[in-house]
C-alpha cells in the first residue's frame, strides 16, 4: 500500500508508515537482552576465538536463519538452545565489550536515541570472571558503542538493567550489584527466567533491599505465566513496570459488541500507570499472541493502558524497533502520530531522571517526529501535484 492509498492526507495520522521513515523516527526501547542481540557473524568470529565448537551453522545468514527458526519452532526447549550460544561466546572481558559496543551501533542504526539493555551477570561466570569484571566489562562496551554514535552525528542514551534468574538464589546480590553502579551505567534491575513455578516473591529481598535504596525496577511478569505472576509482582514486590505484561488481558473482558469491562487488577494497572513492556514479535514466539494482528497491544493502546514497544530479542526474533514498529503499523493502521506515542510513553517510564526523560522528549523526540511527518507531507504533496 502506497502512503497516498490511504484516506486521511494528514501525515501524522496516515498509515502504514514507509520503514525508511520510522527508521528515522527517534525511539526508546525499555525490553531488551544483551544477549538476544548478538550480530549472527559476531558469534562465529568470538566462537572462533575462544574455541567454542557447538554453533549449529558455520555462516553468519545460515546461523541468523538457524536462530529465528529455533524460536519461532514453538519448542520451549529449542528456543532457549538458541541462548545457549550467545552466552555460550560471551563468556570474557573482550566479548562482553565487543557486543556492548556493537549493540549502541546497531541501536543508533535504527534510530533509536534511548535504550535500556538487561543481561544476566550470572550467565556469563563459566570461564572465571566475577560479576564486578562482568558488568564493567559492559559498561566500557556500551561507553565505546556510545562514542562512536556520537563520532558519527548521531545521539544515544543507554541505561544498564541487571538481571537475576528468578531460577536461581543470586538476586539480592545482584540488586546490591545494580545499586553499586547505579551513578556508571546501571540504571535498574530485573528478575528474568521461567514464571511458572518461580513466582517473584521468592526474591522478595532483593525487592525490599532496592525499595529502601530508591532504586529502580522491572520485573519479568505475565508472559508465560498469568494474573498472580502480575499481580505478585506489582502488590508484593513493587515493580515500577512490568516486563511483558501482555496476559494482563486475562483479567479484560470483551462482549460480542466489542465493549471491554476490566478486572480489578486490570484497572489498578491503568489507573497506576504501571509501564507494559510489549515485545510483540516475541509474544507471537512464545504464544502469548497467535499474531501480530490479534496482539492485545491493539486493545491495550485503544484503552489507555501505558504501552511501550520493545524488540526483546533482536536476533531470535529477527527484528529491530523500527520492523517492531513497521508491523504494527501494518497491523493497526498506526500512523506517526501512534508511534510518537508509543516511544514518548517509553520514555516517561525509563529509569532515568525527570529532568533527563523531559529533556529527550523534548528536544529529541518531538523534533524528530516534527521532521519526519514534515518529510512525510512534502512526499505527499508530490504524489498529488
Amino acid at each position: 500500500m502506497s502512503p497516498t492509498s490511504s484516506v486521511s492526507h494528514d501525515p501524522a495520522t496516515l498509515s502504514p508508515v514507509p520503514l525508511d521513515l520510522i527508521i528515522q523516527a527517534p525511539k526508546a526501547l525499555l525490553h531488551d537482552h544483551l544477549d538476544g542481540g548478538l550480530r549472527p557473524q559476531t558469534v562465529l568470529e568470538l566462537a572462533e576465538e575462544v574455541g567454542y565448537a557447538d554453533l549449529p551453522a558455520q555462516d553468519a545468514e545460515s546461523l541468523g536463519r538457524w536462530f529465528s527458526e529455533a524460536a519461532y519452532s514453538g519448542s520451549l526447549e529449542r528456543y532457549l538452545e538458541t541462548f545457549k550460544h550467545t552466552v555460550g561466546v560471551t563468556q570474557t572481558v573482550s566479548a562482553l565489550s565487543r557486543v556492548a559496543r556493537e549493540c549502541a551501533e546497531d541501536l543508533a542504526a535504527d534510530g533509536v536515541v534511548y535504550a535500556e539493555i538487561r543481561y544476566a551477570p550470572e550467565l556469563h561466570i563459566e570461564k572465571g570472571l566475577n560479576e564486578r569484571q562482568i558488568i564493567e566489562a559492559v559498561l566500557d562496551g556500551f561507553a565505546q558503542g556510545v562514542a562512536a554514535v556520537e563520532a558519527g552525528g548521531r545521539t544515544l542514551r543507554v541505561g544498564v538493567l541487571l538481571t537475576a534468574m528468578r531460577t536461581a538464589a543470586n538476586a539480592r546480590q545482584i540488586a546490591e550489584l545494580a545499586v553499586e553502579y547505579r551513578n556508571k551505567g546501571v540504571v535498574g534491575f530485573d528478575i528474568a527466567g521461567a514464571e511458572a513455578g518461580f513466582p517473584p516473591t521468592r526474591h522478595l529481598d532483593a525487592f525490599e533491599y532496592l525499595r529502601r535504596e530508591n532504586a529502580h525496577f522491572t520485573i519479568h511478569a505475565g508472559e508465560a505465566f498469568g494474573l498472580p505472576s502480575i499481580w505478585e509482582a506489582i502488590q508484593w514486590c513493587g515493580a515500577d513496570r512490568l516486563g511483558h505484561g501482555v496476559r494482563i488481558m486475562d483479567d479484560i473482558t470483551v462482549d460480542a459488541s466489542g465493549n471491554a469491562t476490566l478486572g480489578g487488577l486490570a484497572a489498578y494497572v491503568r489507573d497506576r500507570r504501571i509501564p507494559l513492556e510489549l515485545c510483540p514479535s516475541s509474544n507471537v514466539q512464545t504464544g502469548a499472541s497467535d499474531s501480530i494482528a490479534t496482539h492485545p497491544i491493539g486493545l491495550l493502546r485503544k484503552l489507555g493502558f501505558r504501552v511501550t514497544v520493545n524488540t526483546d530479542n533482536r536476533l531470535m526474533s529477527g527484528t529491530s524497533m523500527s520492523h517492531e514498529m513497521e508491523l504494527l503499523s501494518e497491523a493497526f493502521g498506526w500512523g506517526l502520530k501512534d508511534l510518537e506515542w508509543f516511544t514518548i510513553n517509553a520514555m516517561k517510564s525509563a529509569f532515568i531522571s525527570f529532568d533527563e526523560r523531559l529533556e529527550i522528549i523534548n528536544h529529541q523526540i518531538k523534533p524528530g517526529y516534527a521532521e519526519v511527518r514534515a518529510e512525510l507531507s512534502q512526499r505527499i504533496n508530490k504524489e498529488n501535484a
